[in-house]
């Protein structure tokens, strides 16, 4: 048998070829032998002609040396190209064996311990006397022309006749040394490389895209419509930089948590001078100017909806009107606009250090409107459209797609199928559960993966919210821990990949928006999980085709 990894190895001249041939013949079924074996220590790099193990013996290494070969009492010599070269094969294969050995024993997976090696050279044209020997190499350390019909039985001798008190080679040691010779920590073909290497390239087109601001240089009343993976979020935070780079006092709002949050632990990375005056939630906004806390917006009733989408805002508007002309904007950039209610644009306008020419800008993606909220900008806005999707791997976009209000080119990069895992409601969350496990399994760390659900929130999420908007989003962060949430607070964020849990109690309004935010978050490795029938009613049969619903 040859552990060779060509089944015919490339040699280097008719000599090894000899040896070769005489290997093969004589080596028994469970024995091996690899040709040309490469070795680097700190010493030098060596290359073993052949390295040979022996079941029931040990393991040898061989050092081939053809054409004319003699001794002139000082050192080897042979005979080159009508030349007469000075070798060293005796110490070239001793380093060599020795370099091979500790590479071997220094594998984790290399179980054998400290087995029988040794050394020999061949020369299979020369003829060398029985009396022959050498301090550093006798006789039987030596294969002549007149040895090679019996090669491997004086290999097997030369390992056998050692006196020292060491295990014989098994299988199980030829098996493990095949596979300490492919070699160890080998960098693999990953989920994370992959997925690494498409953030790049779509780092660099949203970068790229950033042109359209350029274009817009001019004008300070814009709203940019996208699609999910439009890179929207990044040019709403470009915009914000550059405006403040200019010298304006600039707010980038928007309206949840988790964007926020997003948006306020990247802009504090820039330079003082390019960081927005404002940067967070449109209600924080209102609060830091003097409003009332409130009642806790998780409790949502008719008194709570009142309260965040009208009366909040109407006091906002009045202390925005009292605000000192320092404590003013000479822009607003809104992200995720399409969540804002009508009462909610009257305070920001008023917020505005000029109502008539004070910039504007506005970031919206109508297929997320998951809120039951129609509000528009009171003033009229130049409309440019992204028509690209840059951030979702292409299988992601083309997914959700028939989900978009209008045609998305895909830019990004290829990733794996979405997968879609059938269940019942019921089943959904303990399904998801499992396919984040398999995630982990497959080389995905916690920080890439998230756990989003369309109807009522994972228990991991309610435990983490007992802590505090604040400390509960932190989590977001943590490198350690899968994130879990729901689609609601999702939008604006993503994740390198997620699970999307369909548990819905019915369909209602925003069913099919609610799908399109889930469905879009993962960049690069999407699982859905839910009841088809359910998808197929809130997503259409363009969608269910999409995801292999049959």
């Amino acid at each position: 048998m040859t552990i060779s990894p060509e089944e015919t190895p490339r040699l280097a001249n008719d000599a090894e070829r000899a040896v070769y041939q005489a290997l093969i013949e004589q080596l028994k079924p469970n024995d091996g032998v690899i040709a040309g074996q490469r070795v680097t220590d700190h010493l030098k790099d060596h290359e073993l002609d052949f390295v040979v193990a022996i079941e029931g013996a040990g393991i040898v290494c061989v050092e081939v040396k053809g054409g004319l070969v003699w001794h002139d009492g000082a050192n080897w010599l042979q005979r080159k190209g009508g030349r007469d070269q000075e070798i060293h094969p005796v110490r070239q294969v001793r380093q060599a064996c020795y370099a091979l050995r500790k590479f071997i024993e220094d594998d984790e997976r290399w179980t054998q311990n400290r087995l029988r090696w040794d050394h020999v050279v061949v020369f299979p044209n020369a003829e060398i006397g029985q009396d022959f020997a050498l301090p550093e190499c006798p006789r039987w350390k030596v294969v002549d022309r007149d040895d090679l019909p019996t090669l491997v039985e004086k290999l097997r001798a030369v390992l056998l006749d050692q006196e020292q008190d060491r295990p014989l080679l098994t299988l199980e040691g030829i098996e493990q040394l095949s596979t300490a010779l492919s070699g160890r920590g080998l960098p693999q073909r990953s989920v994370l490389a992959r997925a690494l290497a498409n953030e790049d390239a779509a780092d660099a087109l949203t970068e790229h895209q950033a042109v359209i601001l350029d274009a817009i240089r001019l004008l300070h009343r814009v709203e940019v419509r996208g699609g999910a993976g439009s890179g929207k979020t990044f040019l709403a935070m470009e915009q914000a930089r550059r405006l403040a780079q200019r010298g304006e006092r600039v707010a980038l709002v928007c309206y949840s948590h988790g964007l926020a949050s997003f948006l306020e632990r990247v802009s504090a990375t820039w330079p003082w001078k390019q960081r927005p005056a404002y940067v967070g939630e449109f209600h924080d906004l209102g609060k830091k100017w003097g409003a009332a806390e409130g009642p806790d917006e998780s409790l949502r009733n008719d008194d709570t909806v009142k309260w965040w989408e009208q009366d909040l805002p109407l006091q906002m508007a009045q202390l925005a009107r009292e605000l000192e002309p320092g404590h003013r904007f000479d822009s607003i950039v809104v992200d995720e606009a399409q969540d804002f209610a009508d009462a909610w644009w009257d305070p920001l306008l008023a917020a505005l250090k000029d109502d008539e020419t004070g910039g504007i800008y506005v970031f919206s993606d109508e297929g997320q409107r998951v809120f039951d909220r129609h509000g528009s900008p009171p003033v009229p806005l130049v409309p440019l459209i992204l028509d690209h999707n840059l951030r979702n791997t292409r299988q992601i976009a083309n997914a959700f797609q028939p989900l978009v209000d209008h045609p998305m080119r895909f830019l990004g990069g290829e990733g794996p199928a979405v997968t879609f895992v059938p269940c019942s409601r019921d089943e959904a969350m303990g399904v998801g559960d499992d396919q984040v496990d398999e995630l982990l399994e497959s080389g995905w760390r916690p920080e890439d993966v998230a756990l989003l659900t369309t109807g009522s929130r994972h228990p991991e999420q309610i435990e983490r919210q007992r802590a505090g908007h604040r400390e509960y989003w932190d989590s977001f962060w943590d490198a350690a821990q899968v994130f879990y949430g729901h689609v609601l607070g999702f939008k604006g964020l993503e994740r390198r990949a997620v699970v999307l849990v369909v548990n819905d109690e019915s369909k209602f309004e925003r069913s099919r928006e609610r799908l399109y935010v889930g469905l879009s978050r993962a960049r690069d490795q999407l699982v859905v999980c839910g009841d088809p029938d359910f998808i197929r009613d809130v997503g259409g049969p363009e969608l269910a085709s999409r995801l292999n619903i049959t």
